[in-house]
């Protein structure tokens, strides 16, 4: 079978081993993600971490919306703690206790997810669909304090066409990031320069197209 999360690679598990690694990251960076957004909270913070000088706008919002929704017990904290939970009841174990205070809740879920991603990616049916969930609530979180780490917010341009040796089709999915000059392979590491992506996006297309068919037939 394939991989529930990024649907390329072949493995016995629910996850490969790369987005296990990734998923395992995401989970370890989370606490920090969670205190950095504290500096955020306020619209003009943005500006100001770079060295702009944000000017006043009348009838401002106290705080970021979205940052404090991140911040908030329905945010970072919520989802991983109702996560471990779910874990928890799938291991027959014990339901989690809470620590006190939403930072150090934060941290105590993350490092029990992360413990528990070998089993995740092995034995439970629920592994994609909790490993998409820490990627989106990572990446959102991730634009906000450092951009940079916001692995998945780049444009989706399809499947890379790049052949190997043995004449396998990479067919990991490609992404072009703001910023970029050229559209780089995380997976295979090939480079394709923007005279290349006519020919690219043609590939792509014509592969997209006879999915659609092969899935109608």
């Amino acid at each position: 079978m394939t991989c529930q999360l990024c649907d390329t690679t072949e493995t016995t598990d629910y996850l490969c081993a790369r987005c296990s690694h990734v998923l395992t990251e995401q989970l370890l960076r989370m606490p920090v993600l969670y205190r950095s957004l504290a500096a955020f909270l306020q619209p003009a913070a943005r500006g100001a971490q770079h060295g702009g000088h944000a000017q006043a706008v009348d009838g401002a919002l106290p705080v970021s919306e979205n940052v404090l929704d991140l911040r908030g017990p329905g945010g970072i904290v919520g989802i991983l703690e109702d996560w471990r939970s779910a874990v928890h009841a799938a291991r027959r174990w014990p339901a989690p206790v809470l620590t006190v205070g939403i930072p150090h809740r934060v941290t105590a879920a993350a490092a029990a997810l992360a413990y528990s991603v070998d089993w995740v990616a092995r034995c439970w049916p629920e592994a994609g669909q909790f490993a998409q969930e820490i990627r989106d609530v990572h990446a959102a979180a991730a634009s906000v304090v450092h951009p940079q780490l916001a692995e998945e917010r780049g444009t989706r341009l399809g499947k890379c066409p790049a052949v190997d040796p043995s004449e396998a089709v990479c067919g990991a999915v490609l992404r072009h990031y703001p910023g970029q000059r050229a559209v780089t392979c995380r997976w295979c590491g090939t480079v394709y320069e923007p005279h290349e992506w006519k020919k690219l996006r043609e590939w792509i297309d014509f592969e997209e197209s006879n999915t659609a068919l092969e899935q109608a037939s």
